[in-house]
């Protein structure tokens, strides 16, 4: 962090747009902040004392909602206190944990979608090699890896952004993300240039080799599948449709995340401050609850737990 920029504060302009209305705004991000993370730690706590689903699908489950936990944590406190107050500003440091973050949250949730396909991959192509091959140490090893080296990458990208000498201390969004940040930079130098390239190298690798590695996966076990008896065909189908629903869903979140951001001038400006918070709003919340619904393991474990409880109650 330069020197120059490490007691900056910098102004959110997009609470502005919202002041006759955030009211309404601030309730409906309380509930569904709420929802959200209740629905998380929910499924988290469903995985964890449940020992028929201590697998490695659900281990990546429990990750994949831990992850959801920190992208909305990352956000909804700080809009929400802004919405309250009339000051609608953040640090310079507080704007690049924030990137740092919501960074880690976008790309772990790639690669942590990415390992449960590889999951379903050798689950539907290799059932009787499957817990060979799928053994606790590999299932260690590639959660080290979904988590590290994004963590990795997205660090890179920050501290590149913290080099840059900004000239400008406004950002028109309800929260900081590097685009927005690296926008505020005195002049496109070649530190500018590298953080630019260096962010269409994260989407190239978290983005479209993910996707098409994902898609590809799907591909060849969608031929699988109807080669199979029918039986086969609907536990196959089982399995996978969470996974693929999860999966699409958060790449068109995020897809539509990035298009927004190149043409934000063309959308009105409240629908605009909603759109521009949909990808951390959206998927953490429908994530837990589309396994919840679609997954007989978790829902005859809930169900075990519900009327365990009950009993307890009762008794």
């Amino acid at each position: 962090m330069n020197q120059s920029t490490s007691g900056i504060t910098l102004a959110l302009t997009s609470y502005e747009t919202l002041n006759q209305t955030k009211n309404i705004f601030f309730i409906f991000i309380f509930l569904v902040y709420v929802a959200s993370t209740l629905a998380n730690i929910f499924l988290m706590a469903i995985i964890f004392l449940e020992s028929t689903l201590h697998k490695p699908m659900y281990i990546f489950l429990f990750n994949l909602a831990c992850n959801g936990l920190i992208g909305s944590t990352t956000v909804w406190p700080k809009v929400m206190d802004n919405l309250l107050s009339n000051t609608w500003t953040i640090t310079y440091a507080g704007c690049l944990v924030q990137i740092f973050l919501l960074g880690v949250y976008a790309t772990c949730t790639f690669t942590i979608l990415t390992v449960m396909a590889y999951d379903r991959y050798v689950f539907i192509f290799m059932p009787l090699q499957y817990h060979n091959i799928m053994t606790p140490s590999k299932v260690k090893h590639l959660l080290v890896l979904s988590n590290l080296v994004p963590m990795c990458t997205v660090s890179g990208q920050v501290c590149l952004a913290s080099k840059l000498s900004l000239c400008r201390y406004t950002i028109h969004k309800l929260f900081c993300d590097n685009k927005s940040l690296t926008n505020l930079a005195c002049a496109k130098n070649t530190l500018h240039h590298i953080n630019s390239l260096y962010g269409i190298c994260i989407f190239v690798a978290f983005g479209i080799v993910i996707i098409f590695f994902v898609l590809l996966s799907y591909e060849k076990i969608i031929l699988v599948i109807f080669r199979a008896s029918k039986d086969a065909q609907r536990k196959a189908f089982v399995k996978c449709m969470p996974h693929l629903i999860v999966f699409v869903n958060f790449s068109l979140s995020s897809l539509f995340s990035i298009i927004h951001n190149q043409f934000p001038r063309y959308v009105p400006e409240q629908l605009n401050a909603f759109l521009s918070v949909q990808f951390i709003l959206i998927p953490p919340l429908l994530h837990p609850i589309i396994y919840g619904l679609k997954t007989d393991e978790i829902r005859n474990s809930i169900r075990r737990k519900v009327f365990a409880f009950s009993q307890a109650v009762w008794l």
